[in-house]
């Protein structure tokens, strides 16, 4: 699980680093994904869109977010926190 883990931090450090830091909401992360909502994240059995990473971490956000780390910090946690890491 830590390979996923870890791969799956990278491809969304990747993904979000773009973004017009700070974010005030998930809609903000939109423009800097390749393929917007349907941005797949794949590692291991995890397998998410974009999309459905959202609605899965909604709960599990804090924004606005000053930078991609912590943005991604707060990702993995959320995922760990669902049971899906």
């Amino acid at each position: 699980m830590a390979d996923e883990t870890e791969e799956l931090r990278e491809q969304f450090t990747e993904a979000f680093e773009g973004a017009d830091y700070p974010v005030n909401n998930q809609m903000e992360l939109v423009p800097a994904l390749p393929n917007g909502p349907s941005t797949r994240f794949e590692a291991g059995d995890v397998q998410l869109t974009a999309m459905e990473l959202a609605t899965k971490l909604s709960s599990h956000q804090e924004f606005p977010y000053e930078d991609v780390e912590s943005l991604v910090d707060d990702v993995i946690e959320g995922l760990k926190a669902e049971g899906t890491l």
